[in-house]
């Protein structure tokens, strides 16, 4: 049940309609009124909560939510307590009898790779644009690559807002990095690198833009997520094929090409392969184990940190010389993985676990 108006807008919708949103994909369903039997969850409609806060919440039963101040402001509570919790929660004060949820508890953040208190606030006309900074910055990924964690989060807040209030949905700015990833292949291939560079720098862009929009929107869907991660995951050997061929068409045939393509191209999958095995055997991501794992997350070979080499190399007149540098990149990359699984699997399953999660 949702307490209160809740009419204060945020991200292109009011704050009761994402609240609304954020229920649906807890698996509850919003009703005006409290059931005959049973359980229900109560929150007040003013107010922005993580996802993580109210799933959590759903699943605890005679519990309430507390602000960082001791605010009451949701609580899980049988029907028949509902009339007299929301009418305590909607006066600010704490029902009473009810297991407190801090949001200490759940500072961690394991699909997003990093820990920050969840978001929790009232709002209000006048701190909308934080509270959307602040949903903004609670959408990004805690450990990715350099240009994903330092680059792009000012213009791409500034672009996920555009799409949310013009009601563009995720998958329609996948849809366009899709067409640019065509697009840079097509150019890269003959021997367009400038344009093609300008089409990828951009799909890369777009590619910050589109989950931010679907986790602040909370519009994400499991189709989205499978196009999204199956593009990131597939395109990258076939543009720098492409960057390969261009090469060749210009003339510029380098001794042993051939071998640093192979390397780019093989390495690129083992270094996945490795990853997923370490996920497999651990249930956490590689990059989430240790200090240094997160900081090699920003530089290691993947398409963002390969297209820094690649650029420079094309600036300076030497597209041919990229493709040995991003393969000497991914050869001490590929390296460096297998060195972290060799680590953890000979520290054994018990004593592998993220720095963050401690």
């Amino acid at each position: 049940m949702i307490l209160g108006a809740g009419d204060v807008r945020i991200w292109g919708m009011s704050a009761r309609e994402r609240l609304r949103r954020t229920f649906t994909r807890a698996g509850l369903a919003v009703a005006d009124a409290a059931p005959g039997s049973g359980g229900v969850v109560l929150a007040l409609g003013g107010w922005v909560y993580d996802e993580a806060l109210l799933a959590t919440l759903a699943q605890r039963p005679d519990a309430v939510l507390l602000t960082e101040e001791g605010q009451a402001v949701a609580a899980h509570v049988p029907a028949g307590r509902a009339t007299d919790v929301a009418a305590a929660l909607e006066r600010g004060v704490d029902p009473g009898g009810l297991q407190p949820l801090a949001l200490a508890e759940l500072a961690y953040n394991s699909a997003l790779r990093k820990r920050e208190p969840p978001v929790l606030v009232r709002l209000t006309p006048q701190n909308v644009r934080a509270v959307e900074a602040r949903t903004f910055a609670g959408s990004y990924k805690g450990v990715t690559d350099l240009v994903t964690k330092y680059w792009w989060p000012a213009p791409a807040r500034i672009v996920t807002r555009w799409c949310a209030v013009a009601g563009l949905r995720p998958n329609h700015v996948t849809f366009l990095g899709f067409l640019l990833v065509l697009a840079a292949t097509w150019l890269f291939w003959n021997s367009q690198f400038g344009w093609g560079l300008v089409c990828a720098w951009i799909m890369t862009f777009l590619d910050t833009v589109d989950g931010k929009l679907a986790r602040v929107t909370l519009t994400s869907s499991k189709l989205g997520n499978v196009f999204d991660h199956g593009i990131d995951l597939i395109h990258p050997p076939f543009w720098w094929l492409a960057w390969h061929v261009g090469c060749e068409q210009l003339g510029l045939r380098p001794p042993h090409a051939e071998i640093a393509l192979a390397v780019i191209l093989v390495g690129y999958v083992l270094q996945r392969i490795e990853e997923g095995i370490f996920m497999r055997l651990f249930g956490f991501h590689v990059h989430s184990w240790r200090p240094f794992d997160s900081f090699f997350r920003l530089i290691t070979a993947r398409r963002n940190p390969n297209l820094l080499i690649l650029t420079p190399a094309w600036v300076l007149g030497r597209p041919d010389l990229g493709i040995y540098l991003v393969a000497i990149w991914t050869g001490v990359c590929l390296v460096v993985h297998g060195a972290q699984l060799v680590q953890a699997t000979a520290m054994g399953r018990a004593r592998v676990v993220s720095w963050l999660a401690r």
